[in-house]
This record gives C-alpha cells, sequence and structure tokens, in this order.
C-alpha cells in the first residue's frame, strides 16, 4: 500500500510541474518537439501559441506524418529529444500501437502527429487560426 501512495505522489509531482511550467520552458518544449519532428522528415510542422486563446496548453505543435510507421518513429524522436535536451518525458501518448493520430501530452504543450487524411479531415490549424504562429528553424 506504501508503495502506491508513493507512486502516486510522484505522479502528481511529475504532472504538478509540467503544468506549472514557465513560458520560456513551453516554448523550448515545443521548439524542440518540431526540431525531432523535422529530423524524421515530418511534413508541414506547425507551432501554435495557444496560451491567449485556451486553457488546454500553452503550445500545440501540429505535424504530418506519411505512415503508422513514421507517426510512431516521430512520436518516438520527440520523446527522445525532448528528454535527452529539457529532462522532460511525455505524461501521456495516445495511439502510438495503431492509431492515425498521435498525441503527445507535456501539459504545457501538445504535439499532435497526424496522417494527411486525419489532419486535412480535423483541420486543427483552422480550429486554432486566432493562435499566434510561431516560427522555428530547423
Amino acid at each position: 500500500m506504501f508503495d502506491n501512495a508513493k507512486t502516486k505522489y510522484a505522479s502528481d509531482q511529475v504532472i504538478i510541474s509540467a503544468l506549472s511550467g514557465d513560458e520560456d520552458t513551453s516554448r523550448e518544449t515545443a521548439l524542440v518537439a518540431a526540431r525531432a519532428a523535422d529530423d524524421r522528415k515530418a511534413d508541414n510542422i506547425l507551432v501554435l501559441r495557444v496560451s491567449e486563446v485556451s486553457y488546454l496548453a500553452d503550445y500545440f505543435v501540429i505535424v504530418t506524418g506519411f505512415s503508422q510507421a513514421q507517426l510512431r518513429a516521430i512520436s518516438q524522436a520527440i520523446s527522445d529529444q525532448v528528454e535527452l535536451e529539457l529532462q522532460r518525458p511525455p505524461l501521456r501518448i495516445e495511439g502510438q500501437n495503431d492509431g492515425n493520430w498521435v498525441l503527445m501530452d507535456y501539459g504545457d504543450v501538445i504535439v499532435h502527429i497526424l496522417l494527411p487524411e486525419e489532419r486535412d479531415f480535423y483541420k486543427l490549424e483552422a480550429f486554432w487560426g486566432h493562435a499566434e504562429r510561431v516560427r522555428w528553424q530547423s
């Protein structure tokens, strides 16, 4: 019983730490994720600062991959690079094994990795079109 309580406490501390990150850490996480996606040949990489228009996160990173294998490779590259550079593992990853849309949640940054059909259908850029677009370099 004590081990479960200790694990829950540690988990809660990681979540609190991620959610209370400062603007610079959030921005750097988004930029590292964008560069890692670019290294894995992701297409149409977009970084949006959504903190002014949403309480969900500070930044969204939206990228396109062209196969489920590439989606997995992109998400693994992002996870590895963000952890290497910023010591931040994702809080959750959804859709990595069988999805057409992988979602990586860092608390203050949410990364969306989609197949072209999914990206065209859901039109996240249009839905969050009033958010600030952030310039980044590979």
